[in-house]
């Protein structure tokens, strides 16, 4: 099977994406798995280049079938969209945040367009990004709209631990009034697809409770009454084998030993939290429901570690690693 080609955002300039990038494709197990392709600012990575004291060619292109792929050379697809000058490490500018907008458009139109396999982001800076005037919350909202879908969901990957979020971006009011037995079916869904794409043949799924205790049977809360337990019920009607509302202070844990192949989390850090908790370094985050793959680090721009080249690229390299073998995946249907 011929490496597929896997297209990098820079995401921020001023954050800490270049400087992981550049680690990363220095990797000779990336570069063993796939073909890179940056979209980003050459002067930018070769910045990030000489911090991390790396060795390589950085060599600008306009487009992809100027690439050649040869080793020891990172080529970028330089839209010549910033001033590499007016970029200050570690500070917020609308110029990185516009310039990350439109890497991201730039590598969404080359997945839908079948010249990539994935896409694979780096950290984009949402204070950045709004006050560029784009008023995004974050990828997952820009993904779905340039995609031109509805419904997404965020997943979370560490290991053989998969947490599907049935919301994100909202306040924790917010998360609790958007909760509904449809959306809950839809993530679970969504979440299917993808550990399926994984090679779980016979998945386990497990919903989180929503309140402490999962509501204790209407004590603590009614939200796991009125739509975590129809949607539960209706799903196993369907075939799924699913159980829940379980408990999150307990579901885990049950999850870290293997008892479940697959979680449903109610809102963002009731997900985010326990997986960071048990691999910041190696998480990966899905977007869920696209016509495309797209995967990311599973951590922001990292402000306080830029330029000082300590940064770890581990989130990144198991994003490419994650998003090869999604591309993989789905060329052997292809073709079996």
């Amino acid at each position: 099977m011929n490496k597929p080609i896997i297209g990098l955002t820079m995401g921020d300039a001023a954050g800490i994406g270049p400087e992981i990038i550049v680690m990363a494709l220095l990797e000779k197990r990336v570069r063993d798995i796939c073909k890179p392709l940056v979209i980003g600012d050459t002067g930018i990575i070769r910045q990030a280049l000489q911090i991390i004291n790396g060795r390589a060619t950085v060599r600008k292109i306009t487009e992809i079938g100027e690439a050649r792929f040869k080793k020891d050379v990172m080529e970028i697809i330089d839209l010549d969209n910033l001033d590499s000058g007016l970029i200050e490490r570690g500070k917020v500018n609308p110029l990185a945040g516009k310039a990350a907008f439109e890497y991201l458009q730039y590598a969404v139109s080359m997945a839908l367009k079948k010249d990539i396999g994935a896409v694979v982001t780096a950290p984009l800076n949402k204070e950045a990004l709004n006050k560029s005037g784009y008023n995004y919350p974050g990828h997952t909202e820009i993904l779905a709209e340039l995609c031109g879908v509805e419904q997404v969901s965020m997943m979370l990957v560490v290991g053989n631990l998969r947490v599907a979020h049935v919301s994100w971006h909202l306040s924790l009011k917010e998360a609790c009034n958007f909760l509904s037995k449809e959306k809950i079916l839809t993530t679970l869904k969504l979440g299917l697809q993808a550990v399926g794409r994984m090679g779980v043949e016979k998945p386990r799924v497990a919903v989180a409770g929503l309140n402490p205790h999962a509501g204790e049977s209407g004590l603590l809360g009614e939200e796991e009454i009125i739509h975590i337990i129809p949607a539960v019920k209706e799903a196993r009607g369907q075939g799924i084998d699913v159980v829940g509302p379980i408990p999150p202070d307990t579901l885990f844990y049950r999850a870290k030993k293997g008892e479940f192949d697959l979680i449903i989390a109610m809102y963002h850090d009731q997900g985010h939290i326990p997986l960071k908790m048990l691999g910041f370094f190696e998480g990966v985050n899905i977007t869920l429901g696209l016509p495309i793959i797209r995967t990311s680090v599973a951590h922001g721009t990292a402000f306080d570690k830029v330029g000082k080249g300590t940064a770890s690229p581990e989130s990144l390299i198991k994003a490419v690693e994650l998003a090869v073998q999604l591309t993989n995946k789905i060329e052997e249907r292809r073709f079996s």
